[in-house]
């Protein structure tokens, strides 16, 4: 039975729910993770729903789901034998991760300087709500406040009223998203800092402010601003763009279920769909020519532009869902045909389905305590070499209070015998070395949830050469550069028009900075010779591409490791290649509905699922294939061997959607939406209100009585906390919709700014609904967190690019890579490459174009 890649690394954590994730994660890869509780038990363990609905410490399902795996021991670290005795762990430690309050850890002097001056290969990583440092350092998060100030929520919710305004706020998806986004992008920092901690000897510290890892986590909205200053519309279950789309991508079946259908995003869909409409005698009045989106150069789904036409092929598309119960909706036929259809899943349908039981994305934990096992999500990828590690269930307080203190043997090493800081290392932009060195990754990778992932490879120090092929560009239409370049943007004070170059797309730009990119066709004998010669140099081949592509081009795994025994192979894919699913057709929205997540978020039925308003697994994807890359290297790095990882999006779905599959199986309920509100960790008020201006809009968390009063002051309303239905959080609560009609008549009339910053004065968390223009130029915190970087490309010219979230002491990455250079130009790279790397005259190459091989 093969290991963890991260066996042998142990982790103390001192963490709620802004970290738990990451720790959890980084159990599930094998580490030892040790949860240092305070007396009591951690607050995450007060967090719902429990077991059998009966609050206890050690029933709650929260705490089960994000500390699976981990052990237990209580220290307070208040006495000073307790302090003694985390330091005697701390030195047993790889890494500390933390999210304890600002100044906490220093007070008692153990803080991230001290821990470093004491164990220089420590890696202390730290959770933040805004980060340690600048203007609102200061403020209350929560998963709420998170998702609205980093501009998720503006990308989310329900179509406008027919004359454009929304009548329905913004939507928070459910749940605990922003914790799970600053957790992944964390955990895939961590082992880039052990990674170069294994060629040198030395620690660091990594900082995450989860405000800055969420404000960079949105998918189109972002560059259309900074390219072309425009702003994006949220539309239901689909993707928010610059004008609203008529046309739904979700239809009702007969028992008021839902089914994704008809995207779009390939010619011949219009063909299909009239082939399976006629099987069942309902394609009548329909033609294969009566599609409205538009086709060419490759765009994002989601956001290629519209015709205007009228939608023939969706209304046929929901007379015929209608006509079925969920059950019977033969989407599998239409996905057979070529289609982008998916049942909008509820999570607990995934926990149920052989696919996912068969890749071990769920597995039964026992409970010995309770006599009962309960299911959980828990892996993400398959591997050849590796594999995810199940654990026990959440531990009991205290429960490993005397083993975690015993010595430990390490079978593999941590550190690399040899290492040692190289002299001759090129160093990044940031004048420090890069956590990677000598890493060189064949990039097979197109679309946001496989070439984001190499894109943080590239920002950590490795050599991406990205290959494409003219007749299967990646997705490079999208935020386009504005006519008249960076110099009209500066200018701008309204929306610009945007140019038509596939090498000038804000899109592309932003997810493949720092890359090398070649055209290559491998389906000639020439370019399969070629793509050998490029594997046998390489450490990573990376791909996203439908399950069996390389293989038809005579480059599977078994191929790649018959041209070098220790390559690493990392595929990502909708499903996973391995199982029934494997051939599924998928994009973001497919993975997000049939994982659960786009069932989940939207208001209580019966009103329509919002779903997310971008391909939410594009990212999460991507963040967990840059993981497992990682951990592939590490693993290779230890031990000598390469592997076959087998990643899907929507297992990352399943795997963050935990705490609902285990609530159906330990409490047999059925996830059911709740809005902007707060049910398992109580808060009233808890919800999104209305600002002056157009759409508007301002949330606010109340968990405690003293931040309900503070607000009632704030507010000028102190008779509502004398106000007997509002005196304690279950009087509100129970009173939940006077009390949000009295918060909503308040703010209605304010400036959503002023009023969040008086409130978080008052020690109130709230956030208002930031849009891209808002992040980029109303945000002092994102500014003094420098969370773009100005990058310049060949052709597009210099703008700001997201960069990696995680601050990194000694090895900071850089999103330009070591190009310092934005996303290639078509085939800008073929002369290095075939000409430098493989050694051919600048006549072979001419040649090679000449045949169409490059």
């Amino acid at each position: 039975m093969s290991r963890g890649p991260l066996t042998g690394i142990r982790v103390i954590e001192l963490a709620d729910e802004q970290a738990e994730y990451c720790g959890l994660t980084l159990a599930g890869l094998g580490a030892d993770v040790v949860k240092v509780e305070p007396p009591g038990g951690n607050p995450t363990r007060r967090i719902g729903p429990f077991y059998q609905d009966r609050e206890d410490p050690e029933r709650s399902l929260f705490f089960w789901q994000y500390n699976r795996g981990k052990r237990s021991i209580v220290l307070d670290l208040r006495q000073v034998a307790d302090r003694d005795r985390f330091s005697s762990l701390v030195a047993t430690a790889d890494v500390v991760l933390e999210s304890t309050p600002r100044g906490e850890l220093d007070g008692y002097g153990l803080g991230p300087s001290t821990l470093m001056k004491q164990h220089p290969t420590l890696i202390v990583a730290r959770v933040t709500p805004f980060g340690d440092h600048g203007p609102w350092a200061d403020f209350k998060g929560s998963d709420l406040i998170h998702l609205a100030l980093g501009g998720v929520m503006m990308n989310c919710g329900y179509d406008p009223a027919p004359d454009g305004t929304y009548d329905l706020p913004p939507i928070a998806p459910q749940m605990w998203h922003a914790f799970h986004i600053a957790g992944e992008q964390l955990a895939l920092s961590i082992v880039a800092a052990l990674l170069f901690r294994w060629r040198t000897g030395r620690g660091q510290q990594l900082s995450c402010a989860i405000h800055e890892a969420v404000a960079k986590s949105t998918e189109v909205d972002l560059m259309s601003w900074v390219m072309r200053r425009v702003l994006v519309l949220r539309q239901t279950c689909r993707h928010a763009r610059e004008t609203i789309s008529p046309h739904p991508s979700i239809v009702h079946t007969k028992d008021g279920r839902w089914v994704m259908a008809n995207l779009g995003t390939r010619p011949g869909e219009a063909k299909a769909l009239v082939g399976l409409l006629e099987r069942y005698g309902m394609a009548e009045g329909l033609d294969a020519e009566q599609g409205v989106v538009a086709f060419g150069s490759r765009f994002v789904p989601g956001t290629a532009p519209m015709t205007g036409k009228r939608d023939h092929a969706m209304e046929a598309v929901q007379r015929f869902v209608r006509a079925f119960t969920y059950e019977n909706v033969p989407w599998r036929e239409a996905q057979e045909a070529g289609m982008l259809w998916a049942p909008l899943r509820k999570p607990h349908e995934n926990a149920m389905d052989p696919h996912w039981l068969a890749r071990g994305s769920c597995t039964d934990v026992e409970h010995p305590e309770l006599g009962r096992a309960f299911r959980y999500a828990t892996s993400k990828w398959i591997a050849t070499g590796t594999s995810w590690s199940v654990g026990r269930r959440a531990p009991l307080l205290n429960e490993d209070a005397k083993t975690v203190l015993l010595t430990r043997e390490r079978d593999v090493p941590v550190i690399d015998v040899a290492a040692r800081a190289r002299i001759d290392e090129g160093l990044s932009a940031r004048g420090k070395p890069f956590p990677l060195h000598n890493i060189r990754i064949l990039d097979f990778t197109w679309f946001l949830a496989s070439a984001g992932g190499t894109r943080f490879l590239s920002a950590f120090g490795a050599e991406s050469i990205k290959v494409e092929l003219k007749s299967h560009p990646d997705t490079r239409m999208a935020a386009m550069a504005p006519v008249g370049g960076r110099a009209a943007r500066d200018r701008a004070t309204g929306p610009l028009p945007g140019v038509t170059d596939p090498d000038m797309g804000g899109q592309f730009n932003n997810k493949n900075p720092g890359k090398r990119g070649i055209s290559l066709n491998v389906r000639h004998p020439k370019g399969l010779e070629i793509a050998r010669r490029l594997v046998a140099m390489s450490d990573v081949v990376a791909e996203g591409f439908s399950p069996g592509v390389l293989d038809s081009w005579g480059l599977g795994y078994a191929a790649l490791r018959a041209i070098k025994p220790n390559i690493i192979y990392v595929q990502q894919s909708g499903m996973g290649a391995q199982g029934t699913y494997g051939r599924f057709r998928t994009v973001g929205p497919i993975a997000n509905s049939f994982s659960g997540l786009s069932e989940m978020s939207g208001l209580p039925e019966p009103a329509m699922p919002a779903g997310w308003g971008y391909s939410y697994l594009d990212w999460m994807g991507a963040y967990s294939f840059a993981l497992a890359i990682l951990t592939a290297l590490f693993h290779r790095a230890r031990t000598g061997q390469g592997q076959w990882v087998d990643a899907s999006q929507a297992e990352v779905g399943l795997f963050i959607s935990g705490t609902t599959i285990l609530d159906w199986s330990a409490n047999g309920r059925i996830w059911s939406r709740y809005g902007n509100r707060s049910p398992y960790k109580p808060a009233a008020p808890h919800n999104v209100y209305p600002c002056t201006g157009d759409d508007r809009w301002l949330t606010i968390a109340c968990f405690t009585d003293a931040e309900w009063r503070a607000l009632t002051e704030v507010a000028g309303h102190k008779e509502w906390a004398n106000d007997a239905r509002f005196k304690d959080l279950a009087g509100r609560k129970a009173h939940v919709v006077a009390l949000d009609a009295l918060v909503g008549e308040w703010t209605a009339s304010r400036d959503a700014y002023e009023t969040m910053l008086a409130l978080q004065r008052a020690g109130v968390p709230a956030g208002v609904c930031q849009t891209a223009g808002d992040r980029c130029d109303r945000d002092p915190q994102l500014a003094a967190l420098s969370w773009l970087t100005e990058v310049t490309g060949t052709k597009i010219g210099r703008w700001p690019l997201a960069e990696v979230p995680i601050k990194m002491s000694e090895s900071p990455a850089h999103i330009g890579g070591r190009l310092d250079r934005g996303a290639p130009c078509y085939g800008e790279d073929n002369e290095y490459v075939y000409g430098e790397l493989l050694g051919m005259s600048a006549g072979e190459i001419k040649a090679l174009a000449e045949e169409g091989v490059i």
